[in-house]
């Protein structure tokens, strides 16, 4: 009977053994959380559409807030990266290039357009946008037509 007492531990052990190699398989279904990281300046289509010809930078700044990147070299340009890493899943970058010129906005570039309302055909993901300034001669020939 003390044989058996002593033995009982180890028997226990090896009793329980089979027990731990389900471990693997519940491990498989039991993932920790990912927390979905979001950083830049998210631009949405409405921000872009309210962005005019001649506009200040400060105007640039109050629509779309400060620039991510705004480098000495190239004082002229506003770069808004955004990218967000999903906790699961393929990660999501945007980016848009704001040019200045005489500090009045010139044009806009990147992967986000403005909206005008028509259907159009979806284009490339990255495309530079020439934004016209209205002159005396566009005046002039809308008013012929």
């Amino acid at each position: 009977m003390k044989h058996f007492f002593y033995s009982l531990p180890f028997l226990t052990v090896i009793a329980l053994c089979p027990a731990c190699s389900s471990v693997n398989q519940a491990s498989a279904y039991i993932t920790p959380y990912r927390i979905d990281v979001r950083q830049g300046n998210w631009v949405t289509q409405e921000m872009m559409s309210q962005l005019k010809p001649g506009q200040t930078r400060e105007q640039v700044r109050f629509i779309l807030g400060s620039p991510l990147v705004s480098d000495m070299f190239h004082a002229d340009r506003w770069d808004y990266v955004y990218r967000l890493q999903p906790g699961r899943g393929e990660a999501e970058q945007r980016r848009i290039a704001v040019f200045f010129q005489d500090n009045k906005l010139v044009r806009v570039g990147g992967d986000v357009i403005a909206d005008d309302g028509k259907q159009a055909a979806p284009k490339a993901a990255n495309q530079v946008i020439e934004v016209v300034t209205p002159t005396d001669e566009n005046q002039k020939k809308s008013k012929k037509e």
